[in-house]
């Protein structure tokens, strides 16, 4: 029997699954859907920064397009360590595309140009 805490809505309803995947504690029916990924393939959405060359915005916030194996966290971490965005971007832009071969896209969450950021 394994013990969550949904996290799927602000209800937190505190789960519990046995070995056979059965799910009680749930409000709704989101909270057996996390609950059985959560055991079977835990996925998160990442969201974090790379370098620029632009002086007035040296990091630009980045995230996964889509929730990606938690198993896969830290590489596509590192693989983001190495970039560094020379160009303007735009909100939505693909940073790295196909992120360590999981088939989600790393994408800009706001725009920056040489004339300066836009939020």
């Amino acid at each position: 029997m394994k013990e969550l805490t949904c996290i799927v809505c602000p209800v937190g309803c505190h789960l519990s699954v046995d070995e056979s995947l059965k799910v009680v504690g749930n409000r709704c029916p989101r909270g057996e859907k996390y609950a059985i990924v959560e055991m079977t393939s835990p996925k998160r959405m990442i969201t974090t920064t790379v370098r620029t060359t632009f002086e007035d915005c040296p990091r630009l916030s980045v995230k996964t397009k889509e929730p990606v194996p938690k198993s896969l966290m830290f590489d596509i971490l590192a693989t983001l360590e190495g970039i560094v965005v020379e160009k303007n971007v735009k909100i939505g832009d693909v940073i790295v595309a196909d992120a360590c071969h999981t088939g989600v896209d790393i994408i800009a969450t706001k725009s920056i140009s040489s004339q300066g950021v836009n939020l």
